[in-house]
């Protein structure tokens, strides 16, 4: 995922990941950390974890499109 920082400093984001099963039920709830240059952007990778099996029953994710500043 994309993070943008529309700011004039650096600043660290966390990102929250919602994986979900065919039906729309949560799989699993995940955060990533990214640091972003001021006025730029990077991407962040949350992994899923927890095994093959924990995996193979995701069939989409939701990403909050806010991002919260890490102070």
């Amino acid at each position: 995922m994309e993070v943008k920082n529309p700011n004039g400093r650096k600043a660290a984001f966390s990102v929250s990941v919602t994986f979900e099963d065919a039906r729309g039920i949560t799989v699993v709830d995940r955060y990533g950390d990214v640091t972003v240059p001021a006025n730029g952007t990077a991407t962040v990778a949350v992994r899923v974890g927890g095994g093959s099996g924990l995996v193979d029953s995701i069939d989409h994710c939701e990403v909050d499109g806010r991002a919260l500043v890490d102070d």
